[in-house]
């Protein structure tokens, strides 16, 4: 860790004072339930969107505060509303542009959450709600990171600043391409900093330089023009449910590692991470092995994997003596860095098509796709932003590769070849984001926004 000059000290403890403040705005917007699925209340997300469109008018530095929509790909509806906030930059200096969402992932059964979801709660050094860190957190950390450059050094710095507080996430960003095309000028940026990610652990802050891509959609399997009477025809009618049991078997091998040809894997060597961290920070039983093959990070960070997260099925309490003629699930597939999303996903398709028993009919439908992402480590600004993070925690940084995908950042390298994309995040191992009981470590909350307030500075400090 490098020395701090006076005024990069200044913002320091500006941030650090900023934290509350920062902390009591963030329960306001975990209040508001600004779920973009559909079937949830548009409103809600309006609502939301408004409340962090005041947060940024009342920066006092912008020189427009917007919140706007654009055309969801193929459907013409409206999507989700973002809040577009701009300030050009002065004197040759920097822009940055900071992202971050303020949609939410729904619930889920609210009977598993320990407190209401939408009611921040504090307890053992953690806010709980949802949103608490996916990613209101993120919005908060840019806010209070901004407020602490101005309470250092006024409003009169050269730094060009865009913000974008994206609304619809965590519904696939269905209008994000549209929303980049539209708004070129005002987005364009030297630097952009996407806080939607995590860190390595509480206290050691990440840099996040690969993402998984992934492969989302649905299959139908249809063996039967109608339902049967599983006791007059059992044993010789295929039923809809046992064609997709044994279809969706052949997807992984004994050791639950994929097994369908085309899905490449990365090379790359991994950190040292143990089978009992993952136990500890995944819920994984001590009488549950884990699948795959290889470096426990190695199977996360650089190879494919397939989920089956969803299934249209009769349900227990209404099962009868029946022939199914119809089954639909949800795959969900995790493509590795360096395989185009769309091509893993055609070998998906066909490995399913080839493997489908008993000549089951097979229908595929709601295909989403988001290539990977490897970021370009040799830039300024990672240099930049490891310092800055190296002080905000106290700790040397680590680059890790995250499992999950961030299908939209593909969009901001094909609009925005020539920025810099650093992945940033609040998040620790055991935020739980998209589950009952997410929450926040609140220190990590403190030092992450502290690590944004001395990256801002030091930006705007670049001769």
């Amino acid at each position: 860790m490098t020395s701090e000059s006076p005024r990069s000290s200044a913002v320091r403890e500006a941030a650090l004072s900023a934290v509350p403040a920062a902390l009591a705005d963030l329960g306001a917007l975990v209040r508001i339930p600004s779920i973009a699925f559909p079937g949830f209340d548009r409103a809600d997300v309006e609502r939301s969107a408004a409340a962090v469109a005041t947060l940024a008018e009342d920066l006092g530095i912008f020189d427009r505060v917007e919140v706007k929509t654009a055309a969801i790909a193929g459907t013409g509806e409206q999507g989700m509303p973002a809040v577009l906030a701009t300030r050009a930059a002065r004197g040759g200096k920097p822009t940055i542009l900071l992202y971050a969402h303020h949609d939410v992932q729904p619930v889920g059964d609210e009977s598993l959450w320990e407190s209401a979801p939408f009611e921040p709660t504090v307890r053992g050094g953690r806010l709980y709600g949802r949103g608490a860190a996916d990613d209101k957190a993120g919005v908060m950390a840019h806010i209070g990171a901004l407020r602490a450059l101005v309470d250092a050094v006024g409003t009169d710095f050269d730094l060009g600043v865009n913000l974008f507080i994206e609304g619809e996430e965590e519904a696939g960003s269905g209008s994000f391409a549209a929303f980049l095309s539209d708004n070129a000028d005002a987005l364009r940026a030297d630097v952009i900093v996407v806080a939607d990610s995590g860190n390595w652990d509480a206290t050691t802050p990440a840099l996040t330089v690969s993402l998984r891509g992934n492969a989302r959609f649905t299959l139908t399997v249809r063996t039967l023009e109608h339902a049967s009477h599983s006791g007059m025809f059992g044993g010789a009618v295929p039923d809809a449910m046992l064609a997709a049991i044994k279809l969706l078997g052949t997807l992984w091998d004994d050791d639950g590692a994929v097994a369908v040809a085309g899905m490449t894997e990365r090379d790359a060597d991994t950190p040292e991470y143990t089978e009992e961290t993952l136990r500890s920070e995944a819920g994984l039983p001590s009488g549950v092995s884990p699948i795959g093959r290889g470096s426990i990070l190695s199977r996360i960070w650089n190879k494919p994997s397939i989920t089956v997260t969803g299934i249209d099925a009769p349900t227990v309490r209404n099962a009868s003596n029946t022939l199914s003629p119809e089954v639909s699930v949800v795959i969900s597939a995790r493509v590795a860095p360096g395989q185009p999303a769309a091509e893993a996903y055609a070998a998906i398709e066909a490995h399913l098509r080839a493997a489908a028993p008993f000549g089951a009919e097979l229908t595929f439908s709601d295909i989403e796709t988001g290539d990977p992402f490897l970021v370009d480590t040799s830039g300024p600004a990672v240099t930049s932003a490891r310092a800055a993070l190296a002080t905000g925690y106290g700790v040397e940084p680590v680059d890790i590769g995250v499992g999950g995908s961030i299908p939209f950042i593909a969009d901001l390298v094909r609009e925005f070849p020539a920025a810099q994309i650093l992945v940033t995040g609040v998040e620790d191992p055991h935020a739980r984001a998209h589950s009952p009981n997410e929450s926040l470590h609140l220190e990590t909350f403190r030092n992450a926004l502290v690590s944004e307030a001395l990256l801002l500075e030091g930006l705007d400090s670049t001769v």
